[in-house]
């Protein structure tokens, strides 16, 4: 921050603002302005635990909602001098120069540190380009350049996300981590997610999950394939147990990567009893979910406002009549919002019938989603009455989300 003082020689060339973090817990710190400008700096004052004190004429729906949250406090009229009495920090946010230029004088003045929105150089502080990273607080001041500056600080945002850039010189403790992968596409990888399994020594790895992040890999991590096909090769729960529990025995930090999220119908939470009775510790990272982001991505909504008020997601792996179903079909049947069937494709005609027979009508929309998200997405429509010949003159095959109900007619192909 530049010198204020009335002696204050001519700055320097270059950037003459000096980085500084200021803690403003339980200080006050006034804004002038409650637009859309103001808006973007209230939350990270907010955070910081600052008293905030916001002055304006009028206020955006979000500034107004947060002073009725508690979160700050409003005043609605115009600024006057001596607002910035006993204040911290201040902030000329108005669309007003002259106003501006009036709380920056009164910072000045009092010897408050004053950031001018529209003038940055007129100011006495100016904002960095700020992000927020796993307790990090990242600050980057481009000599009032404020793109150059947003680009530099999502540039190192995305590298600390993906472990390009490590923060952390420290060996990872040996532990589990149970990663979703999200649905397919690998930039659908939670940020968490991403970075952890940067920091593997052993990956044990879902047919699901994205392939794509296994190529990011360094050379010295091993991977284990823990597939499981359909009706074909797979991996036994028991040993994909086993192979958790001794690479974190054997001083590693293991990263369990599975598809969509770790405990939706991911056997997740398994994993973790076997990890926590051999006393090993686990970190749960949720994942994006496949029935909710396949069908989304297809642009079908699994709910929309005034056609349906709930969502079911329901696994196909046993068929309706199976013993070892838990699922109420003919309650499913009488309900009138979406049904999203996992692991169904090849018991449609199953589940169809069922439905059918319960009640559901024969001309309720269907979307069948191949490959969601992906480049190879197909998307199949049908009604109840046809989806399972639908399915199968299309070829549709694993992996693949149903949808069932109104708003799976929803969206463009």
């Amino acid at each position: 921050m530049p010198n204020t003082s009335d002696t204050a020689s001519t700055p320097p060339a270059g950037d003459p603002n000096y980085l500084v973090g200021l803690d403003l817990r339980g200080r006050r710190v006034v804004v002038v302005g409650g637009g859309t400008v103001a808006q973007r700096r209230l939350g990270l004052l907010v955070a910081s635990g600052a008293d905030v004190h916001v002055v304006s004429k009028t206020v955006t729906p979000a500034v107004e909602g947060m002073a009725t949250a508690g979160q700050l406090t409003v005043e609605l009229r115009a600024y006057a001098d001596g607002d910035l009495d006993g204040a911290w920090y201040a902030m000329a946010c108005t669309d007003e120069p002259e106003t501006n230029a009036a709380v920056v004088a009164e910072a000045t003045a009092k010897r408050i540190f004053c950031v001018r929105a529209d003038v940055a150089r007129d100011g006495t502080a100016v904002t960095p380009a700020t992000a927020r990273y796993d307790g990090l607080t990242l600050g980057v001041l481009a000599g009032g350049a404020h793109r150059r500056s947003a680009a530099v600080r999502n540039g190192l945002l995305e590298a600390l996300q993906s472990g390009v850039v490590t923060d952390d010189s420290e060996p990872v403790t040996p532990g589990v981590a149970l990663v979703g992968g999200g649905p397919g596409d690998p930039d659908l990888i939670t940020v968490r997610g991403r970075r952890l399994l940067a920091r593997a020594d052993l990956v044990v790895a879902d047919r699901l999950a994205p392939p794509e992040l296994l190529a990011e890999l360094g050379p010295h991590v091993e991977v284990i394939d823990a597939a499981k096909i359909p009706y074909g090769r797979s991996m036994a729960q028991e040993a994909i147990n086993l192979a958790l529990v001794e690479g974190a025995k054997a001083g590693k930090f293991v990263v369990r990567l599975k598809g969509g999220d770790p405990y939706v119908f991911g056997r997740g939470y398994e994993e973790l009893e076997a990890c926590t009775e051999a006393g090993i510790p686990v970190t749960v990272v949720p994942g994006i979910t496949s029935p909710i982001s396949v069908p989304g991505a297809a642009g079908i909504p699994v709910t929309h406002r005034g056609v349906t008020h709930e969502f079911v997601v329901v696994s196909g792996h046993v068929a309706p009549d199976h013993p070892d179903s838990l699922v109420d079909w003919a309650a499913l049947a009488k309900l009138r919002g979406t049904l999203v069937l996992m692991m169904a494709v090849e018991r449609i005609d199953k589940f169809a019938g069922v439905l059918l027979a319960g009640g559901r009508p024969a001309d309720t929309p269907a979307a069948v989603i191949q490959e969601g998200t992906l480049r190879t997405q197909r998307v199949v429509r049908a009604d109840l009455a046809t989806v399972a010949e639908k399915v199968k003159s299309e070829g549709i095959r694993p992996p693949a989300i149903i949808v069932i109900g109104p708003t799976a007619g929803f969206g463009l192909d």
